[in-house]
């Protein structure tokens, strides 16, 4: 049986859960998650733990924050004058806005703490900080 190696494209079904057990994304309904391994493509903890699997094989896949979407940032986080959001957007703790960087980059950041005077926000992954456990079977190799 072919085993995977580094550079190969697979297809994979996946279920992510935290250290709770709830589940933070799964690819139950939907078409396998495809990527060339080593690309970068995914998180590094994930991705280490493709090679060498064979069409088929399942494994449960425990992956470190650092190995993940790393640990949070305390930098990442910014206070915004609140005059600054448009009015039109109605602000709550816990909503995704994008904001541009500097050099035009954007940024997605999540509404962390609303203040009279400012808003705060956090630039961090959702899941930074999260030790992940992935349950996952290679679907397929591609020739």
């Amino acid at each position: 049986m072919t085993q995977v190696k580094t550079g190969d494209t697979v297809r994979i079904h996946y279920t992510g859960t935290l250290l709770d057990g709830s589940t933070f994304d799964s690819s139950e309904g939907r078409e396998p998650l495809e990527f060339e391994v080593g690309s970068g493509q995914i998180i590094p903890g994930l991705d280490s733990a493709i090679p060498g699997m064979a069409q088929g094989d399942k494994k449960t896949v425990n992956v470190p924050c650092v190995d993940a979407y790393g640990p949070v940032q305390p930098g990442m986080r910014q206070s915004v004058a609140r005059e600054n959001i448009p009015e039109e957007i109605p602000l709550e703790v816990g909503l995704q806005l994008q904001m541009q960087s500097p050099e035009g980059q954007v940024l997605p950041v999540t509404v962390v703490q609303i203040g009279e005077a400012e808003v705060e926000l956090d630039a961090n992954h959702p899941l930074a900080g999260q030790d992940l456990t992935f349950d996952i079977e290679l679907v397929s190799i591609a020739d």
